[in-house]
């Protein structure tokens, strides 16, 4: 199975957070080479490996293509991973593209038309497509075939292109944005979750033998219970507490020298760092618990709404210390018992009992 790299992307989050799920360019080479490249070397996502074997064993008996696969979940859970261990499963070759990098119709046409019988094709950010490429692909994901326009004006015709059978595999960290016509061309359609720390431990351990470092079962623990469930965290927080086990320690990633590493880093035992707390400390002390306008909220803390919205609240919701409601973010008693203060007297809720207490009043009389 050869690789054919073609604008290999995935969203970097520019300030190059330790906890940011999205590739940053720290990761480079090394997250590749971390990377399994079979099924039985995989680990986590227990059904969706069980379901992508009988797919994989079956076409390989037919001798055809695997039928078109849409991956999607949260940043970092290995969906570009899969899409090379289907390569190397089907034992054919893989061009890597992405969504924003496929422009125009053609751009779509060219990656199509060099393909080889069974080839496989994989899209990042499938979301992202145009909808001018998206009309392109339908026809090319349905019979195998590209409907071109020749020309402009009254002299314009078209020409039919036939295609060698290929398998597209699309990723999206966004399943909802994906076209409901597109979406409905898949064959196979998977949801990656997020990872358990025993899980990431295995990750990491495996991890840290491919790159030489020497790390015990506790101090790997350590590293995946403050991941976030995402395994391009753990293995980027595994080579940033190897620095400190060679610097301060004797080059073994222990259970100390996890806790001190992350410690220097402001990463607490539940994986929130610095911007999350004091995210979380400035709706609590500055707005009594909430609610607190999204906009509001990222003036106070000096970042952008949309960094808030995508890279520091799904976390936060997804353990339970932050909630949306119609009138702005608040925090739970959850949040409050981590950070160790008082549960704020909540105003949303003391304006909805006034206004209950008023309405009983009005019925009395």
């Amino acid at each position: 199975m050869a690789f054919k790299g073609i604008n290999e992307t995935e969203e970097s989050y520019v300030g190059g957070r330790l906890l940011s799920p999205q590739e940053i360019k720290d990761d480079g080479e090394a997250e590749k080479s971390l990377r399994p490249r079979y099924l039985n070397e995989y680990i986590g996502q227990k059904k969706v490996k069980e379901n992508l074997e009988v797919f994989i064993d079956a076409a390989r008996a037919r001798g055809e293509a695997l039928d078109h696969v849409l991956l999607y979940g949260p940043p970092g859970l290995g969906k570009t991973t899969l899409a090379g261990i289907i390569a190397s499963e089907m034992n054919v070759n893989i061009r890597i593209t992405s969504g924003p990098a496929i422009e125009r119709p053609g751009d779509l046409a060219a990656l199509l038309t060099n393909l080889n019988e069974n080839d496989l094709i994989f899209i990042d950010e499938i979301h992202r497509l145009s909808r001018s490429v998206e009309e392109v692909l339908y026809p090319a994901m349905e019979d195998y075939s590209l409907d071109i326009i020749i020309g402009k004006g009254p002299s314009a015709r078209s020409i039919r292109i036939d295609l060698p059978k290929f398998t597209l595999v699309g990723a999206t960290t966004r399943a909802g944005q994906v076209s409901p016509p597109l979406r409905d061309r898949f064959g196979v359609v998977m949801r990656l979750e997020l990872y358990t720390p025993e899980e990431l431990k295995s990750i990491v351990m495996r991890s840290a033998d491919i790159l030489g470092i020497n790390c015990t079962e506790s101090g790997a623990y350590g590293i995946a219970s403050r991941s976030r469930g995402t395994p391009r965290i753990a293995n980027r927080m595994l080579k940033r507490v190897r620095d400190f086990a060679q610097v301060i320690g004797n080059g073994v990633i222990d259970e100390e020298i996890t806790a001190r590493a992350l410690k220097r880093l402001e990463v607490d035992e539940l994986g929130l760092d610095n911007i999350d707390r004091k995210m979380l400390m400035m709706i609590i002390k500055n707005y009594g618990g909430g609610p607190v306008g999204l906009e509001t909220l990222a003036a106070a803390i000096g970042e952008e709404a949309v960094t808030l919205e995508d890279v520091y609240e799904p976390y936060l919701m997804q353990i339970g210390f932050l909630s949306r409601t119609p009138r702005g973010r608040c925090v739970t008693p959850a949040a409050c018992a981590h950070l160790g203060v008082a549960m704020p007297q909540n105003n949303a809720n003391s304006a909805g009992n006034v206004q209950i207490k008023q309405l009983s009043l009005d019925e009395n009389q």
